[in-house]
């Protein structure tokens, strides 16, 4: 792989995006590497073991979301040169709904050997289950799991 630095693999996962080639988007996780989302609800998983479950994850993501461009995108550097900071804001159409959405992310992204690491996204279960029309199924799982 050419590119190695945090900045430059998150790029390359963008473009990947992009074209819709999920399972390119998880050959940039290492073996080992974990991806978390903190903010995760309902039946959405928090933690990610690997590679393969990074790809298993991604395979539909296309069938749900047309993310059509990257409306914004801002790298931070940390004082861990392997560490970035990401916020960015993809835009896209919903697939079941035709809807458009505007969803706003932020990744800390750390990179091993040219590789993935760790991937924590904090992202708004809320604002993506509405953009997915799945809001109210996502509110129900939440009043069924505190009933």
């Amino acid at each position: 792989m050419v590119s190695s630095t945090p900045e430059e693999i998150f790029r390359r996962m963008i473009d990947l995006m992009l074209a819709k080639d999920m399972s390119a988007v998880a050959d940039l996780w290492a073996p080992d590497g974990i991806a978390e989302f903190p903010f995760a609800a309902g039946s959405s998983p928090r933690v990610l073991r690997g590679r393969e479950e990074v790809r298993a994850y991604l395979a539909y993501y296309p069938e749900l979301m047309d993310m059509e461009e990257v409306a914004a995108l801002t790298v931070r550097p940390t004082s861990q040169t392997d560490t970035v900071v990401v916020e960015w804001t993809a835009t896209g159409r919903t697939v079941a709904t035709s809807q458009p959405y505007r969803l706003d992310y932020i990744v800390v992204l750390t990179v091993r050997d040219g590789l993935i690491a760790l991937f924590r996204d904090y992202w708004s279960p809320l604002s993506a289950a509405a953009a997915a029309g799945g809001l109210a199924r996502l509110i129900d799982s939440l009043e069924t799991r505190d009933a």
